[in-house]
């Protein structure tokens, strides 16, 4: 009874030695668990309270960095723009930055130049960052994209030289003709050989102010505020009798065709003053004893089946402008829209053109959601195509009456009717 006694006694002391074990073993697992690990350092949780949330609205590129190098935060901008790859900032001059700054605790920002990523062209991406601390161990990398801030700059710069230099020339050309004038005082016949010139000039100048004017006009309004459905057949009308008398001394005949009753919707004195510039330039650039046709038509949308659903989804309206003048080298195709680009230059003042009637046109069919394509050979003519949303009450009216005219091929070389 003594030795079964003991046994027993051993095997309550052995269970009792083998639930404490299991209990601190459990505990220790529990400690482990909790202890944070080195992957968890990185986390969100190392940034002060509110940061986080403020750096997600941020517009800049945001990258933050421990005292190892290695990012803490970084948005998505920042990995889109190539400044975080592998963890680590890639840009060394940033990379300095921030060292500098989180041994002194100064804000730095410089401008740089980056390689672009994903592309082959060896573009520069130009950006601004800005590294400060953020609390003791981390720092706060900003980074502005001005890549397209420079360029509109640029574009500013090139636009108010191009001004300067076409407003020198009229004004320069009205100066000397006037000196002119006053010494030829005694010979009547100099003196209307000078003033002629000089209203030649000074019709070149108010064309230029008024180009001028209706560009920045279509540059800043909103052409829809005003909207209203437009005839398509009173713009080609207005166009025509804009150019009847320079047609009419060239001996250019002018016809309009196509649809008739189509409606497009836009501001009436912009859609005039496109399609006006396109048939002048026509005009204007087109031998003597030539044709010009403006002939406009209903396109089915994008992916319609029918005339029926185009008019569900809303169709457009093509305006084609055909010449038969000298044509435009396809060097010159892609840069004919910009500002004061002109394909002669020598012929484009002597017919008054300012080089601003196709930016003007440009800007009104993007305004109105459309566009304006050209085709065109040299020798043999061009062709302007305006497209333009059609108006849904001139759209209804006009598939009854004129259901078979619908299509979906382009119109390149409109039918003049004469």
């Amino acid at each position: 009874m003594d030795v079964n006694a003991a046994v027993a006694a051993l095997a309550a002391i052995a269970g009792a030695c083998t639930g404490v074990i299991a209990m601190l073993a459990f505990r220790w697992s529990e400690r482990d668990q909790a202890r944070p690990t080195r992957t968890s350092l990185h986390t969100d949780a190392v940034l002060p309270p509110g940061v986080d949330t403020v750096l997600s609205v941020l517009r800049s590129s945001a990258v933050v960095l421990d005292e190892s190098d290695s990012v803490v935060k970084a948005s998505s901008a920042a990995y889109a723009l190539g400044l975080v790859r592998g963890g680590k900032l890639a840009v060394e001059p940033m990379l300095q930055m921030a060292r500098d700054t989180r041994r002194d605790g100064e804000i730095r920002q410089v401008e740089l130049d980056l390689p672009r990523r994903g592309t082959g062209r060896g573009e520069a991406l130009a950006v601004s960052a800005r590294v400060a601390p953020l609390g003791s161990r981390l720092v706060l990398l900003l980074v502005e994209d001005l890549t397209e801030a420079r360029r509109i700059e640029a574009v500013r710069r090139d636009f108010v030289a191009n001004v300067s230099h076409e407003l020198k020339t009229p004004v320069g050309a009205l100066s000397l003709l006037s000196e002119a004038v006053m010494d030829a005082s005694d010979d009547p016949e100099a003196v209307m050989r000078f003033a002629g010139r000089m209203q030649i000039e000074a019709t070149r100048l108010t064309n230029l102010v008024q180009e001028l004017i209706d560009l920045s006009r279509v540059q800043n309004d909103d052409p829809l505020d005003d909207a209203e459905p437009v005839r398509v057949d009173e713009l080609v009308a207005e166009a025509i009798d804009r150019s009847r008398h320079t047609a009419s001394t060239k001996q250019i005949t002018m016809a309009a065709g196509g649809t008739a009753d189509l409606h497009v919707w836009g501001h009436r004195g912009q859609l005039a003053a496109a399609l006006g510039n396109l048939v002048e330039n026509a005009v204007n650039y087109s031998p003597a004893h030539t044709r010009v046709g403006i002939a406009a038509r209903r396109i089915t949308a994008p992916g319609g089946g029918g005339t029926s659903q185009a008019e569900g989804r809303g169709g457009q309206i093509e305006i084609a402008v055909t010449d038969q003048g000298i044509g435009i080298p396809d060097k010159d195709k892609e840069r004919i829209f910009e500002r004061f680009y002109r394909v002669d230059p020598a012929r484009s003042r002597a017919t008054g053109g300012t080089g601003l009637g196709l930016a003007i046109v440009k800007h009104v069919a993007a305004s109105h959601g459309g566009e304006v394509t050209v085709w065109s050979t040299e020798g043999q003519g061009s062709t302007f195509t305006l497209r333009l949303p059609e108006a849904g009450a001139g759209r209804d009216r006009s598939s009854r009456s004129h259901h078979d005219h619908t299509t979906n091929e382009p119109l390149t070389a409109p039918e003049v009717l004469p």
